[in-house]
């Protein structure tokens, strides 16, 4: 699949920092790929954060990605850091 703007959505704003969220049946490493996010270079700055669910058609995950890079329209993201990979009950 491909970026969807309309999985990208706002979850707090401070100081020019953005907490985003987003959601995809994309596997992790297809959103983390340089340029994934391009068309959204002009919303998305170094060091803002993006929850994630991704792969959410198969295999559900969720993590935190950082936009590492976003220049010349070129946005590249850090690869997902997992959150609650285990359970432990």
């Amino acid at each position: 699949m491909a970026y969807l703007s309309k999985n990208l959505s706002v979850l707090a704003y401070a100081n020019g920092f953005t907490l985003w969220h987003y959601t995809t049946a994309d596997v992790s490493t297809d959103v983390d790929t340089t340029g994934y996010f391009n068309t959204a270079a002009d919303m998305l700055r170094l060091g803002d954060i993006i929850m994630a669910n991704t792969n959410t058609a198969v295999s559900p995950a969720a993590g935190l990605f950082v936009v590492r890079q976003n220049a010349a329209g070129v946005v590249d993201v850090t690869d997902m850091t997992a959150i609650g990979t285990a359970n432990l009950d």
